[in-house]
């Protein structure tokens, strides 16, 4: 066949599957919590099945390109699983600040946020969850409900009082 008539992208290798940089520092233990492990270990279910689907022979440039998103996500989740030290929550409650924990503060001008403390690999802004690893969370850990922490936020410091601990 002439050259003329194929892709260039035809020609091009495939990218190899490779091994994602992990967010932990050097040294540091990969926690999660146990709903975190496990809402790992079902999104790994679900692309292995997925995956499955696309492993027939598929000459379409789309299915190649999934099938290798696909196999970049199976391979991190399974580092992180591989990795992964669960921390299950208190056997009794707590009024101190723990791994897994979901935090109630109140700032100084009264208003009232949640922080749940999970995994680097948990990590969800939008819900509130913050890394065990973040200058919150730092901040927050072995405190008890009542006291005050002080935080550094970008917008400086400021001033956090513990209204309520729970864990799910």
């Amino acid at each position: 066949m002439s050259k003329a008539f194929t892709r260039e992208s035809d020609d091009a290798p495939e990218r190899p599957v490779t091994r994602q940089s992990s967010a932990l520092p050097p040294g540091a233990k990969n926690y999660l919590t146990p709903d975190g492990a496990q809402r790992m270990r079902a999104e790994l279910e679900s692309l292995e099945r997925e995956r499955l689907g696309l492993t027939a022979p598929s000459s379409s440039d789309h299915a190649k390109t999934r099938l290798q998103e696909l196999e970049r996500r199976v391979l991190h989740i399974k580092q992180i699983l591989e990795s992964a030290v669960v921390v299950p929550p208190p056997a009794t409650e707590e009024d101190r600040v723990r791994f897994g924990a979901t935090v109630t503060v109140r700032e100084t001008n009264g208003e009232e946020t949640q922080y749940r403390i999970v995994g680097v690999d948990e990590t969800d802004f939008d819900r509130g969850w913050v890394s065990w690893l973040s200058p919150i969370a730092r901040a927050l850990v072995n405190a008890q409900v009542g006291r005050r922490v002080k935080f550094k936020s970008p917008a400086g410091d400021t001033e956090l009082e513990i209204v309520r601990v729970a864990y799910k």
